[in-house]
């Protein structure tokens, strides 16, 4: 099967496999290192933790961002 073949397929997927399919093939190319994953992991558990119990309060990205662009034009 050709490459571009595999490419027509994959695109008729649904979005979730799609998705899956693009993570695995990124991570052929870039591995992960266990040990870095682990405290990625540990710091997103952390985190959701946080936002769990109402210790840290989240904010929309588009806030954040009209804030950025309110320190910039000044």
């Amino acid at each position: 099967m050709k490459t571009a073949e595999i490419i027509s397929e994959l695109a008729n997927l649904p979005i979730e496999e799609r998705a899956l399919i693009a993570d695995s093939l990124l991570q052929t190319l870039n591995p992960t290192q266990p040990d870095i994953q682990q405290a990625w992991v540990k710091v997103a558990q952390q985190r959701l933790n946080d936002i769990s119990s109402g210790k840290v309060e989240p904010i929309l990205a588009s806030d954040v961002f009209a804030r950025i662009n309110a320190r910039l034009s000044v």
